[in-house]
Formats: structure tokens, C-alpha cells, sequence
């Protein structure tokens, strides 16, 4: 099934470059892989390296680069990833988002904390959308 056909809500709510992205890496790992969770891990890997999740959507990262060890790997293999944070990033960057997405306590966070509590807030605001129609980023 092409790509464009199934598109991520989040990616639906982003903008059209992430889009292109997802599409070009998932149709490319397709004919690599053939249809089905590795195309989809692939993709979404590739749209790691530019793209970081906030909130209900994907924006566009100051620097291009993987944003955790699973998005390192060429093939990523299924296992725990940071769910499209981007966990390599500064611990500043990591506050600030926290901050957009209104995560209470952030101050007195690790890194590592700021990361699962950014997860939480993106998987609530992903949520919330799904239950509304979808609007353009």
C-alpha cells in the first residue's frame, strides 16, 4: 500500500516536509523490506534524524542527527525507543519543550526524566487530536 495511504495521524498533522520524508523512507524500505512493522520502524527512523515529536505533530530539529539509539541503527530492530523525542538532545532543548508542553516539575528533572515525561505529554496530546478532527500544522 503506498504510503500517502497510510500516513500517520501525527504525520498528517505535520508539516508537508516531514510528510515527504516518512513517505519517501517508508515506500524506499518497502521495496527493500516488503510491506508491514519494519518498512513503518525504518521510516520512522529516517524521520528521526530531521524531525523530533511535540505534542501531537512533528517539528522540525535545529540539527539533523538520530534522536536516539534505536533511530542510530541503519535497520532499527523492534525495541524501546524514545517515541520520537529527541533524546539526544540538549537538557535545555529537552526543558523548553517540556516547557511548550506544559510538564509540571520539569525544573527539578534529569534528562532522563525530562525525556519520559516529554513521551508522556506527546502520547496525551496524540491522544486528544485523534479524538478531534484533524487540523493542519
Amino acid at each position: 500500500m503506498p504510503a500517502r495511504e497510510e500516513l500517520p495521524s501525527t504525520l498528517e498533522r505535520s508539516p508537508k516536509e516531514a510528510q515527504e520524508t516518512w513517505i519517501k523512507a517508508h515506500d524506499s524500505a518497502v521495496k527493500t523490506y516488503g510491506e508491514g512493522e519494519r518498512a513503518h520502524r525504518t521510516a520512522f527512523a529516517a524521520l528521526k534524524h530531521s524531525f523530533e515529536k511535540v505534542g501531537d505533530h512533528w517539528e522540525k530539529k535545529a540539527r539533523r542527527g538520530p534522536s536516539d539509539k534505536q533511530a542510530e541503527k541503519s535497520t532499527p530492530k523492534a525495541g524501546e525507543t524514545a517515541e520520537g523525542v529527541n533524546a539526544n538532545a540538549s537538557k535545555q532543548h529537552l526543558y523548553e519543550t517540556a516547557a511548550r508542553l506544559g510538564v509540571t516539575g520539569r525544573s527539578r528533572m534529569t534528562k532522563e526524566e525530562l525525556v519520559d515525561a516529554i513521551k508522556k505529554a506527546n502520547r496525551r496530546a496524540t491522544a486528544k487530536a485523534r479524538q478531534s478532527p484533524l487540523k493542519p500544522a
